[in-house]
């Protein structure tokens, strides 16, 4: 007897009142999304939980898809069977010997939703346990560590049988809080920030900045492969190209060296807040960790900040290197991030940079060039590019938003 079906719990998704029906309407089309590629299921999503029905799918590659949908608290292969007590036994005694070793012990966990059922759940439990204790497949009872805990639902429509509770991704469904664009470099941080703003439920857009012949396509190429990884929680993203070296070989010209760094990223957030907007995006998100590097102090980003009255969003400010770079191995962006190919925020990093920029000057410095044409342009030239999981070479070029 094979499952027939997948469970899903929503978790946080319950707590959300009036607005549950719109993040359940989302995971579904996510779930959906997800499994484009697989014939037969059908998902089926009400106010408590939603079903994957297996029409004879493999439920190990389901499980494993499932396993990195934001959205889920958790998930359990299920066998639905009529309500009476001799199905209910025969498909406890059928999951078992599926799934368990003589000598194993097991215990019986049964909640009844429908409370017209005529056995309650200490009934059913003694029921179902005795049925398996005389069935003379090896197994004892342990109500404490059992080896399998067999969950026994007992709903309106019918019952539901599992043997695993699977923990899922949690958080939001992607999409259910808007849309952010994503100022992705080529460094370890931007990519973990992205994938938490996610589990949030952002919709993530990415915004790179290229600044060729002084960053090279294997640096684009790089980013590319990062946003890759990052489609594989959304089922795709799309990611802005900008050209950067105008800009750059400006502010190296005009402004003194040790504010360089600030002034280059007040450039970015100027060029980022623009394309959002075009985008209909309602946020920014970046990479800074506090007081990581000279461009992240708090006096640094007051005067970054400055140039935009959008919400920028800092999902790494509190963490430490060492938790990003966990979080980075965990999602599998953290080797690609560590091949050697430079972007354009550590190619002009000056030697002494300001770890407490004064924006008035910073603003002063900036003032001797009429940046105006140079942002324009950047924009007007700016690639768009959409990134799949299955995108081998990542170059799907798509027209350009602007």
């Amino acid at each position: 007897m094979k499952y027939d079906r997948i469970l899903i719990r929503y978790g946080e998704l319950s707590t959300k009142g009036r607005n549950r029906k719109a993040f359940i309407s989302q995971l579904k089309h996510n779930i959906g999304w997800a499994f484009q590629d697989f014939e037969g299921i059908k998902i089926e999503a009400n106010r408590d939980r939603a079903h994957i029905l297996l029409n004879g799918t493999n439920e190990k590659a389901v499980i494993q898809r499932l396993k990195g949908i934001f959205g889920i608290q958790s998930f359990s292969p299920v066998l639905k069977v009529a309500k009476n007590v001799e199905a209910i036994q025969n498909g406890v005694l059928e999951l078992l010997r599926e799934h368990s070793n003589p000598n194993e012990t097991f215990k019986i966990t049964t909640k009844r939703a429908d409370k017209e059922f005529p056995h309650d759940t200490n009934e059913m439990n003694h029921l179902l346990g005795g049925h398996i204790l005389k069935s003379g497949i090896g197994l004892k009872v342990d109500v404490h560590k059992p080896d399998h805990n067999v969950l026994v639902e007992i709903r309106k429509e019918a019952v539901y049988i599992s043997v695993s509770v699977i923990p899922g991704a949690g958080g939001l469904p992607v999409g259910s809080s808007g849309k952010a664009m994503l100022m992705l470099s080529g460094g370890i941080d931007s990519p973990v920030a992205g994938y938490l703003s996610m589990k949030r439920g952002v919709e993530v857009e990415a915004v790179h900045f290229h600044s060729p012949p002084y960053t090279s396509e294997r640096a684009k190429q790089k980013v590319m492969d990062l946003a890759k990884v990052l489609s594989t929680v959304s089922g795709k993203i799309k990611v802005h190209i900008v050209p950067f070296t105008k800009i750059q070989e400006t502010i190296q010209a005009q402004v003194p060296e040790n504010v360089t760094m600030t002034s280059t990223r007040r450039f970015m957030l100027k060029i980022t807040d623009q394309i959002r907007e075009k985008s209909k995006g309602l946020a920014i998100i970046t990479g800074e960790s506090l007081g990581q590097v000279a461009s992240q102090t708090l006096e640094s980003m007051y005067a970054i900040n400055s140039v935009t009255s959008t919400p920028v969003l800092r999902p790494l400010l509190a963490m430490d290197k060492t938790e990003i770079m966990n979080i980075a191995r965990d999602i599998g962006t953290y080797d690609i991030s560590n091949r050697p190919y430079e972007d354009c925020c550590t190619i002009f990093t000056p030697s002494m940079p300001k770890t407490k920029p004064k924006k008035e000057k910073v603003e002063h410095y900036e003032s001797y060039v009429d940046f105006t044409d140079l942002i324009e342009e950047a924009i007007q030239n700016t690639e768009t590019f959409i990134i799949t999981p299955e995108d081998k070479s990542a170059d799907e070029e798509v027209n350009s938003l602007f």
